[in-house]
């Protein structure tokens, strides 16, 4: 039996450890192609649907298989497990966007010395080398993207504030720091009173914005740095009774993200372009398979959506999707 033939004869015997995890295969799961993994950051996320959707458009045109697996929340002990059975079915490549960029690192370098080619999406590890390629938002400069939205909003300056999930997180770390960065070098028109962290509960980020209001209560705009944060910011400055007051400023344009928006409970979304981001992972992961020179990193752009423009034709393509068409 050659390798390609034993490899494909583990991956049916295996395949049953991750059966019940599996929220879609490819329509071309059938073809004799390499098999890939997409391993989401958490399962239910239009970032990540969006993303699956870009995947599974690459995989097609590429005659692969895939199968998309995804922990129930974003956290690095619930997506190990998954991925340890997934390197049990000795796949060719994964696509892993991980959770945390210490608690993956080990376990995403013993996938790599087993021989599957690992390409990181939106998220990272604290040290990628192992890594054939990563492709990202580059989040840094989103961050600083949030802060022009506040000038546009808030053309006066006055206080500003950030709310993340928690710290360790490749991708909310880097907004949260060009947001600061940004600001601080307004030149004194902005202060930045401090970073702060919802643990991605809606119910402590309202809890954070209520003290902060009472706190400052002079403060002009919060940028939260993911959807729960965003929607506990707005829950507390409605509890302050700051509607139209304070300004908030959203990462990623989920259909949630989007009502919020229309609804004015945030006045503008930095979206990302994560089926970009899956179309591109798959690309590299089959260079990888075949030997073929990978581009070691790769970052996509952003785009602003507001009221004013998120029923536009660019609006509506910035948006994520609920489901593949």
């Amino acid at each position: 039996m050659n390798a390609k033939l034993k490899k494909s004869a583990i991956a049916a015997l295996s395949a049953g450890l991750i059966a019940g995890l599996t929220l879609g295969v490819a329509p071309s799961a059938n073809a004799a192609g390499e098999n890939i993994v997409f391993i989401q950051g958490v399962k239910g996320d239009g970032f990540y649907i969006t993303m699956d959707c870009g995947i599974k458009a690459a995989v097609k045109k590429a005659g692969a298989n895939l199968k998309t697996v995804g922990p129930a929340k974003f956290d690095a002990t619930l997506q190990k497990p998954i991925l340890d059975a997934v390197v049990a079915t000795n796949p060719d490549a994964i696509l892993i966007a991980p959770n945390d960029v210490n608690a993956m690192q080990k376990p995403l370098e013993d996938a790599a010395k087993k021989g599957i080619e690992i390409v990181l999406v939106d998220t990272t590890v604290k040290s990628p080398k192992f890594a054939a390629s990563q492709i990202s938002s580059n989040n840094f400069a989103g961050g600083q993207e949030a802060f022009k939205a506040v000038q546009q909003f808030v053309p006066g300056g006055g206080k500003v504030m950030g709310i993340g999930t928690k710290p360790g997180i490749s991708t909310t770390d880097a907004r949260d720091a060009g947001f600061k960065g940004a600001v601080e070098k307004s030149g004194g028109k902005y202060t930045f009173i401090g970073q702060e962290y919802s643990d991605n509960e809606p119910a402590k980020a309202a809890q954070i914005t209520t003290a902060a209001i009472a706190a400052n209560p002079d403060l002009k705009a919060i940028f939260a740095s993911n959807l729960f944060s965003a929607q506990g910011a707005a829950t507390g400055i409605k509890q302050a009774g700051k509607e139209g007051q304070i300004v908030v400023i959203g990462f990623d344009a989920g259909p949630d993200q989007v009502k919020a928006l229309k609804a004015g409970t945030v006045q503008a979304l930095i979206a990302q372009q994560p089926a970009t981001i899956g179309t591109r992972g798959v690309e590299e992961a089959i260079k990888a398979i075949k030997g073929q020179k990978n581009t070691k990193k790769i970052t996509t752009g952003f785009t602003i959506l507001t009221k004013a423009n998120v029923d536009s034709a660019a609006g509506k393509a910035g948006q994520y999707l609920s489901k593949c068409a």
